[in-house]
């Protein structure tokens, strides 16, 4: 079970170095503060991969990826034109740690992870090991990626102006929703 720990944690928490959901949370720490981000991640983690290992060690086949890609992809676009379109001299409610900027976060990395490489990597893993590691070392690893990004995006969104982090905010998720539209139908 350690072996597959170590083998998942270091799989995943290299998989996710720039991937969408470090991006995506890269991005929200503009928004939200770190303990409710840092929550979101975790948790985040947790559903996805343990969905990973659940369906690997019970199926050893991956869900299928075009309409969750599709999904995610119109979710971001979305983010992206909300977040453009905010004022930046407004507060936001959800920086306050509220549940549903919990629920948000959750649903936004989780849907960003459906069907990608670190999930079908957990699924590969726990087809063939101690789930139960693949479950644990994966989850750690996707939450130690998610964790350095939301802290260099806090240190990275507090040097600049509002409207920029704004701005560069909402070309994020445009850039990330475009990349998985294109995914989906590639």
């Amino acid at each position: 079970m350690l072996n597959a720990m170590v083998v998942a944690f270091a799989t995943v928490f290299v998989a996710e170095l720039g991937d969408k959901s470090q991006l995506l949370a890269l991005s929200l720490a503009s928004r939200y503060r770190t303990p409710l981000l840092l929550a979101a991640v975790t948790t985040a983690a947790a559903l996805t991969m343990g969905a990973s290992v659940l369906v690997g060690a019970a199926l050893g086949s991956a869900l299928p990826t075009r309409p969750l890609l599709i999904a995610a992809g119109v979710l971001f676009l979305g983010f992206a034109v909300r977040t453009w379109r905010e004022d930046p001299e407004e507060g936001d409610a959800d920086e306050a740690g509220g549940t549903g900027g919990f629920f948000a976060v959750v649903a936004g990395i989780s849907l960003a992870e459906l069907g990608d490489k670190t999930m079908v990597a957990a699924l590969a893993l726990a087809a063939t090991t101690s789930a139960w590691g693949v479950w644990v070392g994966g989850t750690m690893g996707m939450a130690s990626a998610g964790a350095l990004a939301v802290l260099v995006g806090k240190a990275l969104w507090q040097r600049l102006s509002p409207d920029a982090v704004r701005r560069v905010a909402a070309a994020l998720f445009a850039i990330m929703g475009v990349v998985l539209l294109l995914e989906a139908f590639r």
